[in-house]
C-alpha cells in the first residue's frame, strides 16, 4: 500500500438519495407525517383487534403484527435519518427537532406493542404456538415469543404505558441532552504553533498521536473541556440510573443487569464466564506493556499512551487507498464481502471527511426500508482509521445479510453485532501482517491487535465495573460527581492492575464516554467485549477452513436476530458461552502476539 504525508479530504456521504434536503428536506417531513398518521391508523386497529385469539381471528392477529413491524421499520429509519443529521452537523437545531420527535413516535409504538405483548399472554399457549408457526409470522416468532415471555416480567399494560411516556420527555432526554452538551464542546488546540479550535471528535484523533506532548495536550484539554460540564453530566448520570432503578423496582427486576442481559439475549452464566477468565488472564499483556514504555522512552503508562503508536507511526493512508486495501483482502475470503464494500465505497454510504462541527466517534446505521446501510467517522489517515472503515463495513455487510428479513428478525443484539466488523478488522490487520516484510510497520500492525486485546480486557472491563458500582451506590441515592470520580479510579485499578500507572488514571471517564448516557442500552459496555472474543472465534474457524467457512459465515450472520448468544454459539460453532474453554481459548488466541511484539520492540525503533 502506498502511502503519503498529506492526504486528499475523506469523502462526505450521501443522504440525499434517502431525502434530498437534510433537515429542510420536504419530502423528510412529508414521511414523518405520514409516521405519525400510520401511529394514529394503528392505534385505531390495534383497539379494534380481536380480544381472543382463535382459528377465525388469527389472520387479524397476523395482519396487526406485520402492520406493526412495518411501522416500527419507519420509526427506525426516521431516528436513523435525524440521527445522521445531528452526527454531520451538532448545531442542527432541525434536525434535532426531528430526533426528538422520532423518539416521541418510537413510545408510541412501544406502547402498542406493550398492549399487544399484554394481550397475547391473555392467550392459551397452545394457540398462540400456532399462530406463532405460520408462513406469516414464523421467521419472527424468536422476536415475538421472547418479548411475550419478557412481558411475564412487567408491570400492568396501563404502568408500562406510563413510563413509556414519561420517557421520552424525561428518561431520554437526558440522552439527548448529553448528546447535544458533547457536541457543543470546543477545545482551543496548539497544533504546532497553530492555535485550532477542535471539537471533541477531532479531538479524539490526536490521541493516537505519536508525539507524547501532543497526545498528553489532547487528554488535558479533554479532561479540561469535562471538568467544566461534570456537574451537568452528573446530574443526567444519576437522573438515568434513577429513573431504571424506579422502573426495575417497579418491575421487581432485582438486578440492574437483567435488562441489559434480555437487550443480549444473553444470560449471566456466560458473561461471568467471560469476565472470571479475563480477570485472570489480563496480566498477561504486562510484557507487551512494558515494550511498549521502552520502545516510547516513557516510564508511566497512562491513559493517553492508549493508542500510541508504534514502528510507522506518522505513515497517512489515503481514504481511497485504504478502501481498496479492505476490499482487496476482503476478496480473498468472500467476493460477495468485497463487491458489497466496493459498493458502499462507491455509492458514498460513508461520511468520513475531518471537519468540526460533526459529532464524535463512528457508528453504521441502518436506513428502515431503504435496507441500506450509513456509516459515519472522521478519516484523518492513520491505519487506526483503515481498521475503523473496515470495522463499521462489517456492520454494513451484516446489515446487508440481513436485507432481504423481515425487520423483527433483523434485531440482533449487541453481543452478536460486533461479530462482523471484528472479523472485518481482524482479517485486514492480518492480511497487512501476512504481507509486510518491514520490521518497522510489522510493529506497527502487532500493536494495533494488541491494543485491541488491551482494550477490551481492560478499558471496557473498567466501564463494567464502574456500572456494578455506581449502580449498586445509587440504589441509596444520588452519587456526587467526586464519587463517581472515585469510582471510576476503583475501577481503573482493578481492570488494569499493573498496566497501568496510578498517575494515569482518567477520573473523568464516566463523563466523557457517551455510553454511559445511551438510554437505548444500559451496561453499554460488555458487549463489545464479548463481540471481540466470539469474532475471534468465528474468525478462527474461517482462518482454518478458508473460504469454504465464507457460506456459513453468512448462515451465523443470518441467525443473529433469531436466537440466543448461547444459540448461535452452539449452532454454528459447536461451544458452550457459559463454560470458561470457550474464553480461555479467545483470550489466550487474542493475546498470542504479544512475545512477537517483544521481540519486534527489541529490534526496531519506535
Amino acid at each position: 500500500m502506498t502511502t503519503s504525508t498529506k492526504i486528499p479530504p475523506a469523502p462526505t456521504w450521501d443522504l440525499d438519495s434517502l431525502f434530498p434536503g437534510g433537515s429542510a428536506s420536504p419530502e423528510f417531513a412529508d414521511f414523518m407525517k405520514k409516521v405519525k398518521a400510520a401511529l394514529d391508523t394503528t392505534r385505531a386497529d390495534g383497539n379494534k383487534l380481536p380480544k381472543k385469539l382463535d382459528g377465525t381471528t388469527a389472520d387479524a392477529w397476523a395482519e396487526y403484527i406485520l402492520n406493526l413491524q412495518g411501522l416500527v421499520e419507519d420509526i427506525e429509519l426516521a431516528l436513523s435519518f435525524s440521527h445522521m443529521l445531528t452526527s454531520q452537523k451538532v448545531d442542527d437545531a432541525a434536525a434535532h427537532t426531528y430526533e426528538a420527535q422520532a423518539h416521541e413516535y418510537l413510545s408510541v409504538w412501544e406502547k402498542l406493542k406493550a398492549e399487544l405483548d399484554a394481550l397475547s399472554l391473555q392467550q392459551d399457549d397452545a394457540v398462540w404456538n400456532k399462530l406463532m408457526s405460520s408462513d406469516k409470522l414464523n421467521e419472527i416468532s424468536f422476536y415475538l415469543n421472547h418479548e411475550r415471555e419478557l412481558t411475564r416480567k412487567k408491570m400492568s399494560v396501563k404502568l408500562e404505558s406510563l413510563a413509556l411516556d414519561l420517557a421520552v420527555n424525561g428518561y431520554h432526554a437526558w440522552n439527548r441532552l448529553y448528546d447535544k452538551m458533547a457536541g457543543d464542546l470546543r477545545v482551543e488546540f496548539d497544533d504546532k504553533g497553530e492555535a485550532k479550535t477542535l471539537s471533541l471528535g477531532q479531538l479524539a484523533t490526536k490521541m493516537g498521536d505519536s508525539n507524547r506532548d501532543v497526545r498528553a495536550q489532547a487528554f488535558r484539554k479533554m479532561s479540561e473541556a469535562w471538568e467544566s460540564r461534570a456537574e451537568l453530566a452528573a446530574m443526567a448520570l444519576n437522573a438515568q440510573a434513577g429513573f431504571r432503578l424506579s422502573l426495575y423496582g417497579r418491575r421487581g427486576w432485582e438486578s440492574p443487569l437483567f435488562e441489559p442481559l434480555q437487550q443480549a439475549k444473553l444470560s449471566q452464566g456466560s458473561l461471568d464466564a467471560m469476565w472470571s477468565v479475563i480477570a485472570r488472564e489480563t496480566s498477561k499483556l504486562e510484557p507487551y506493556i512494558e515494550a511498549k514504555k521502552k520502545l516510547l522512552g516513557i516510564d508511566k503508562y497512562r491513559w493517553y499512551d492508549e493508542f500510541a503508536p508504534c514502528g510507522h507511526a506518522d505513515k497517512l493512508y489515503p481514504f481511497e487507498e485504504a478502501a481498496d486495501f479492505v476490499v482487496k483482502n476482503l476478496r480473498d475470503f468472500s467476493p460477495e464481502m468485497a463487491d458489497f464494500s466496493r459498493m458502499a465505497v462507491d455509492k458514498r454510504w460513508i461520511e468520513a471527511e475531518d471537519r468540526s462541527g460533526k459529532a464524535g466517534g463512528g457508528y453504521c446505521t441502518g436506513t428502515g426500508k431503504f435496507r441500506q446501510s450509513r456509516i459515519f467517522m472522521t478519516y484523518a489517515g492513520s491505519y487506526e482509521n483503515l481498521l475503523t472503515l473496515a470495522h463499521e463495513l462489517g456492520h454494513a455487510y451484516h446489515h446487508h445479510v440481513l436485507r432481504d428479513t423481515p425487520f423483527l428478525a433483523t434485531q440482533y443484539p449487541m453481543t452478536l453485532a460486533e461479530t462482523a466488523s471484528i472479523f472485518n478488522e481482524t482479517l485486514v490487520n492480518d492480511a497487512a501482517m501476512e504481507t509486510c516484510d518491514d520490521p518497522n510497520e510489522k510493529l506497527m500492525l502487532v500493536d494495533q491487535k494488541l491494543q485491541q486485546a488491551y482494550v477490551f480486557f481492560c478499558d471496557i472491563h473498567c466501564r463494567y465495573l464502574f456500572d456494578r458500582s455506581f449502580y449498586e451506590e445509587r440504589k441509596n441515592g444520588t452519587v456526587p460527581r467526586a464519587r463517581l470520580d472515585e469510582l471510576m479510579i476503583e475501577a481503573q485499578k482493578k481492570a488494569y492492575g499493573e498496566l497501568l500507572d496510578p498517575s494515569g488514571y482518567h477520573p473523568l471517564f464516566w463523563a466523557s464516554k457517551l455510553h454511559f448516557f445511551i438510554t437505548d442500552s444500559p451496561f453499554y459496555n460488555y458487549p463489545y467485549t464479548f463481540g471481540f472474543l466470539f469474532a475471534g472465534g468465528v474468525y478462527d474457524r474461517a482462518k482454518k477452513e478458508g473460504s469454504a467457512f465464507a457460506p456459513k459465515y453468512k448462515a451465523l450472520l443470518a441467525d443473529t436476530g433469531k436466537m440466543t448468544s448461547e444459540e448461535v454459539a452452539g449452532k454454528h460453532l459447536g461451544v458452550d458461552l457459559t463454560k470458561e474453554d470457550f474464553w480461555n481459548d479467545a483470550v489466550a488466541r487474542a493475546i498470542v502476539d504479544v512475545g512477537d511484539f517483544v521481540k519486534l520492540a527489541g529490534q526496531t525503533k519506535g
